[in-house]
């Protein structure tokens, strides 16, 4: 019953969105469309490694004792989430009221995030 509802939640939410071939987007809609889409992409891909990188620093604290890691990568990511919203506000603004104003946003949180992701990558690659 419960996985049902779900299928049908589901069903419902893919209804709702517009169908774009991304891959030959013509309209500035379709454009900001897929750029939105691409951005989803790279918050999903942030969130699984830094799932990853918070576990690592947990487990690197209780290693050492009482050390500091995951409280400093924490307060690095509020930090780093804090700027990046402002910086593709800023970038974005500069298009207010033009209707390419959300492609520029989403492509700013696109590249801003995959650096993110790979900072974070890195930081599960470093010896430790």
């Amino acid at each position: 019953m419960i996985l049902t509802a779900l299928l049908l939640i589901q069903a419902s939410a893919q209804a709702a969105q517009p169908q774009v071939d991304c891959e030959n987007a013509m309209t500035q809609m379709d454009m900001n469309i897929c750029a939105g889409r691409e951005y989803q992409a790279a918050d999903r891909e942030l969130n699984a490694v830094w799932k990853k990188a918070s576990q690592r620093a947990k487990s690197v604290d209780k290693d050492v004792g009482g050390g500091t890691q995951h409280r400093e990568l924490l307060a690095a990511q509020r930090a780093w989430l804090t700027f990046r919203d402002a910086q593709c506000s800023f970038e974005a603004n500069q298009y207010r009221g033009g209707s390419i104003m959300p492609l520029i946003r989403s492509t700013c949180l696109t590249a801003l995030t995959e650096a993110r992701t790979k900072q974070l990558r890195e930081y599960l690659e470093f010896p430790g």
